[in-house]
C-alpha cells in the first residue's frame, strides 16, 4: 500500500512538472521578443522561478513600463508564496542550505501536490519531487522558447505584447473565481489608470485589487 502511494506521488509530481513546464516555452518566447537576451531570460527564470511573477515582469517590460514597475508587479504576485511557506515549513522542516532550496521550490504546484497527500512522508515527497520536476521542465522549456523568441522579431509585429498581458490574465484568473466584484473592480481601475499612468502601472493596480483577500472564496 505504501509503495503504491509512493508511486502515485511520483507519478503526480512528474506529470505536474511536465504540464507546468510546457508553459515555459511561452515565457521564454515572450521574454526574448520583449527585448531580453537569452541569458537574461534564463537568469530571470532560474532565480525568480514563479510563473505569474515572471509573466507579470515581462508583460510590463513588453508594454514599455519602467523596471521598477515590472519588479513591483512581479513581487506583488510572488507574495502568496510566503503564505505557502508558512504551511510547508513544519511539513518539510528544512535546515541550513536545504531551507534556501525549499524556499526556491515553494510554488503553487509543489504546495498543491504536497497538500493533496494524507501522510506527512508523502507530503514531503510531493513537495520536493514536484518542485524539482517543475524547475527542470520549466527552465528547459524556457530556454527553448527564448532561443525561438529571438527569431520572431519585434513584440508588436507578432502581437506578443498582447500575449504577455493575456498570459498574465490567464495566470491570475483562477484566483478571481468566486470574487467577481474583485475582477470588475480591478478591470475598472486599470481602464481608468491607462490614460494617466506609465505603461505597466494599470496592471500593477489591477493585480493589487484582484489579490485583496476581502470577500473572496479560499
Amino acid at each position: 500500500m505504501k509503495a503504491n502511494m509512493t508511486k502515485q506521488v511520483i507519478s503526480t509530481s512528474v506529470s505536474v512538472g511536465i504540464a507546468t513546464g510546457l508553459y515555459g516555452i511561452s515565457f521564454g518566447a515572450i521574454g526574448a521578443a520583449a527585448g531580453l537576451s537569452v541569458p537574461a531570460v534564463m537568469l530571470l527564470s532560474l532565480l525568480m522561478f514563479s510563473g505569474a511573477s515572471q509573466f507579470a515582469f515581462v508583460g510590463v517590460i513588453a508594454a514599455g513600463g519602467a523596471p521598477i514597475t515590472a519588479i513591483s508587479s512581479a513581487w506583488l504576485l510572488g507574495v502568496r508564496n510566503s503564505f505557502y511557506a508558512i504551511r510547508l515549513s513544519p511539513v518539510i522542516g528544512p535546515r541550513g542550505l536545504w531551507r534556501l532550496l525549499a524556499a526556491q521550490l515553494t510554488i503553487d504546484e509543489s504546495n498543491a501536490v504536497s497538500a493533496a497527500q494524507e501522510q506527512p512522508k508523502d507530503q514531503k515527497l510531493g513537495f520536493w519531487l514536484t518542485g524539482v520536476a517543475v524547475f527542470i521542465f520549466w527552465n528547459s522549456a524556457t530556454l527553448l522558447g527564448a532561443i525561438g523568441g529571438n527569431l520572431l522579431g519585434s513584440v508588436e509585429t507578432w502581437g506578443l505584447d498582447g500575449a504577455a498581458a493575456a498570459a498574465f490574465l490567464g495566470l491570475l484568473w483562477p484566483r478571481l473565481r468566486g470574487s467577481t466584484w474583485l475582477a470588475v473592480a480591478g478591470a475598472s481601475v486599470a481602464l481608468i489608470a491607462i490614460p494617466f499612468t506609465p505603461a505597466g502601472v494599470p496592471v500593477l493596480l489591477a493585480a493589487a485589487i484582484a489579490l485583496l483577500p476581502i470577500g473572496g472564496k479560499k
